[in-house]
């Protein structure tokens, strides 16, 4: 184990894990947000670099500062490493510079975007953006791409975090999907339209952090503030069959994959649960997810009782 201090808060990790890894094991705003890493995805991180931190002291070894911000998601810990997070100034610059640029061609679409309430990117936006821009060049723009039946792409929201390339490398048959084209010009597509038709091809939605992946069959039916999001579970041949259902009154809007703390998936789920389930006869309700009460979805205080859904597990 090595020991490593993060913000003044020393903790021991595994040897090769990383600073943000570290992060995460004590938790609370000492954490880097993280737009493109995404601890299931292997290659992920690296990109978005929103989780720029400030190496005060490499190691006991060698106690000099890293000359540079790293990366928090790639960097790994050394025995006696000291970081600085939220309490550098410096840290907090790069950070709002990062999300200045990661916001000068991202379209203003947060009230009609199906995202909105769970955007990691509005979050981001709320705490280290500016009210202003200075940018004053027209912002890109990409014609629309039909990739499929079940995801909607809308190209002008990307980051280009890679996750949903990363997503149908590792864990589809086949990915038909990826990076085109180079420099500000690159997107994400598919030389074929309506390409995409993989079983597990749903999941890209759940890794986005953006609204540039979103569900067709839930597409301007609701605000997610406005649903109760339920912990339920199916038998099912391809997946785990562990999902989060969205519900209005004992109505099903929109099925995803349960996500951590942190919006990362720990089972993905297949689209036959995702987009082909939505009836309440189809699930076995356990009962209301736990939400944070920071977030806007929490307004309903839904987690005071089951309620009188059909087929709800009586929680002790």
């Amino acid at each position: 184990m090595v020991k490593v201090k993060i913000d003044g808060f020393e903790i021991e990790v595994e040897p090769g894990s990383t600073i943000l890894q570290a992060a995460r094991k004590i938790g609370g705003d000492i954490v880097p947000p993280a737009m493109c890493y995404y601890s299931s995805l292997k290659g992920s991180g690296g990109k978005c670099r929103t989780c720029l931190v400030k190496v005060a002291k490499s190691s006991e070894k060698d106690p000099r500062p890293m000359p540079k911000l790293v990366a928090s998601c790639s960097t790994p810990v050394q025995d006696g490493m000291e970081v600085e997070n939220i309490t550098n100034p410096g840290v907090l610059e790069a950070r709002k510079a990062v999300v200045e640029f990661l916001l000068i061609n991202h379209p203003l679409d947060c009230p009609v975007c199906d995202q909105a309430g769970e955007c990691k990117l509005q979050d981001l936006a709320f705490e280290h953006g500016s009210s202003l821009t200075r940018y004053e060049e027209e912002r890109r723009t990409f014609d629309k791409v039909d990739i499929g039946p079940y995801i909607q792409l809308h190209m002008n929201r990307c980051i280009l975090c890679y996750r949903c390339v990363y997503t149908a490398d590792q864990f589809t048959d086949g990915r038909v999907h990826g990076v085109l084209n180079r420099g500000d010009a690159a997107e994400i597509g598919t030389y074929i339209e309506n390409s995409i038709e993989n079983d597990m091809s749903g999941n890209m939605i759940d890794v986005c952090p953006v609204g540039a992946l979103t569900d067709k069959t839930f597409r301007f039916k609701s605000r997610v503030w406005f649903l109760n999001p339920m912990d339920a579970h199916r038998d099912c041949d391809c997946c785990s069959g562990k999902a989060t259902v969205w519900m209005f009154g004992n109505e099903i809007y929109r099925v995803t994959a349960r996500k951590d703390e942190y919006g990362e998936v720990a089972e993905f789920i297949c689209n036959t649960c995702r987009f082909e389930k939505k009836d309440t006869a189809d699930w076995v309700i356990e009962g209301p997810r736990h939400i944070e009460r920071t977030s806007v979805i929490s307004q309903n205080h839904y987690e005071k009782t089951a309620g009188n859904v059909p087929g709800t597990m009586q929680n002790n």
